[in-house]
């Protein structure tokens, strides 16, 4: 009887030593799984805070180009959101900011709320992007015209508006071309009209930047597109540029068809990874806190010490 009872015992200690390892190397390959998406978790959160901060940098520096243009420029000018480059930067880097911020901060301190409003303002900007695209390829001549509309503004405020003259002066330069359409163009602003009465010195000519500079010249003269609406074209060829701009940027467009399609596609790949990775992270998060509670629920053990530790009892 001593010893059928000692059998049993020993054969209960094997039983008890093998249920023993089988929980342990359960619980094992359990913490394995977990540790390896724990590694993904932190892969996603670091990736999309990268792509963020990335953002938030650009941003920063446009608003802060943007003021420090705003502060420079006179006060007495007028600024209009179309036609100034500013007002423009300082606006789109703030939406930026905004954006990034939400971006940054859900995916740094885990806010589902914070990466939610993020992947609905990516999704919305996404949207309008892809509209965009598609109504400016069917409406093509509604965009040409828009757009010449504008640049004919900003030809008028072009003594009026420093930071425009600029930008203006860098495009003709860049591009090698000179007003709208024409070298012409430039008689729709008042200091460069082509009228008997105007008493301006540039009446009749053209800014500077239109000008071609030849290879031994050592001093630029700034004056070098005096009276040059005056000439015929085959004349001012040899004096400036008359090729106008939004030519210029029509033709340029579809010489680099490829390049240009490559950025595009690129950004829109970006918005595409970056909506894929907060998306991914705040499943993961609602996956975690779902297992959570449902161990919770399953566990009386563990209700039971909550209810025990709680500031009621």
């Amino acid at each position: 009887m001593h010893q059928f009872l000692r059998q049993a015992k020993t054969c209960q200690d094997v039983l008890s030593k093998n249920s023993g390892e089988r929980k342990f190397r359960r619980g094992k390959v359990l913490l394995d799984k977990f540790c390896e998406r724990m590694k993904g978790y932190r892969r996603i959160k670091y990736s999309l805070f990268a792509c963020c901060y990335m953002f938030s940098v650009t941003s920063t520096v446009l608003v802060a180009v943007g003021i420090y243009s705003k502060i420079a420029k006179e006060k007495d000018v007028v600024d209009t959101l179309t036609i100034d480059p500013a007002l423009l930067l300082i606006i789109v880097g703030s939406l930026m900011l905004l954006i990034t911020f939400f971006g940054c901060f859900g995916a740094l301190r885990n806010g589902t709320w914070l990466l939610r409003m993020f992947l609905g303002i990516l999704v919305a900007i996404l949207l309008l992007q892809i509209v965009a695209a598609v109504l400016g390829f069917v409406f093509s001549d509604m965009v040409l015209e828009r757009t010449e509309k504008l640049m004919r503004k900003a030809i008028i405020r072009y003594r009026e508006d420093l930071d425009l003259e600029n930008v203006i002066d860098f495009v003709q330069k860049k591009l090698q071309c000179c007003g709208v359409h024409s070298y012409k163009d430039w008689s729709y602003n008042i200091y460069f009209e082509c009228l008997d009465g105007n008493p301006s010195q540039e009446a009749c000519g053209v800014p500077f930047s239109c000008c071609l500079q030849l290879r031994n010249e050592t001093i630029f003269n700034t004056m070098c597109g005096y009276k040059v609406q005056d000439l015929e074209e085959t004349t001012a060829q040899g004096r400036v540029y008359t090729t106008g701009c939004l030519d210029r940027i029509v033709w340029w467009g579809k010489r680099n068809l490829f390049l240009v399609g490559g950025l595009t596609g690129g950004l829109l790949l970006l918005e595409i990874c970056m909506l894929s990775l907060a998306a991914a992270q705040v499943y993961i998060i609602n996956y975690v806190q779902m297992k959570k509670t449902r161990n919770c629920s399953l566990d009386p053990s563990f209700s039971r010490e909550r209810q025990n530790s709680s500031p009621e009892r």
